[in-house]
């Protein structure tokens, strides 16, 4: 039985293009301050990583469903960066050549989840990639903004001002997560990674709007369905 092939998922970029989603990388606990208000230690670790499926990408100012199985779905804002140059073992001198540009995401996380399994040393897989589980603002290419490294990065609630912190306070910096991360397998042009988030994460319900903003970047708006 012949099957049609699946579309990519893309995200649109602010100069008219759309960038097609390989892979969906995220950085865990960047932050020291969010390290430290999930129990984990603040000292400068080594980075970790998990992935989300690339349909899991919500591209632009969307409605997203409350998903199943939790009583604790949360926001987690976070710097994305996509990757427009693939590579495997890249220095950190010139890690940030492999950068196409940067975009406002959510990590919407099901924290209840995610939790039981870190508890019993499980994959957080059910918590964290889900459906729509990785909202991103449109794309700005490096040619256009440069490259972020410092700035504002908040999350309002309705107009709350719920995470708010600068992109100067993340653990590893985006040229060393993403050497970092080229050591474990080839980064490939369409790759995300969303680079973590600073602390204040909490839960939203249905009706709730959500503002994510880069000092920067276009700003993200997100509506879980009421």
């Amino acid at each position: 039985m012949p099957f049609a092939p699946i579309p990519s998922p893309t995200i649109p970029t602010s100069d008219g293009e759309h960038f097609p989603v390989r892979r969906i990388y995220c950085v865990g606990r960047n932050y020291r301050a969010h390290a430290i208000e999930m129990g984990g230690d603040p000292d400068r670790e080594p980075p970790f990583f998990f992935l989300k499926p690339a349909d899991a990408i919500v591209a632009g100012d969307s409605t997203i469903v409350y998903p199943p199985r939790t009583q604790d779905f949360q926001h987690e804002i976070e710097l994305v960066v996509a990757i427009g140059k693939g590579g495997r073992d890249i220095p950190v001198t010139s890690a940030l050549d492999h950068v196409y540009g940067y975009a406002v995401g959510l990590d919407m996380t099901r924290r209840d989840l995610q939790a039981v399994a870190r508890k019993a040393g499980r994959p957080w897989d059910m918590g964290k990639g889900f459906d729509q589980s990785a909202p991103c603002g449109p794309l700005s290419p490096v040619s256009q903004v440069g490259h972020i490294a410092t700035g504002t990065i908040s999350l309002a609630v309705n107009g709350s001002i719920r995470q708010s912190s600068d992109l100067s306070l993340m653990i590893w910096s985006v040229a060393e997560v993403i050497a970092d991360l080229s050591r474990y397998g080839t980064l490939v042009a369409g790759d995300l990674i969303y680079t973590g988030t600073p602390e204040g994460v909490g839960a939203v319900q249905p009706g709730d709007v959500l503002t994510g903003k880069i000092d920067g970047l276009q700003s993200l708006t997100v509506t879980i369905a009421g």
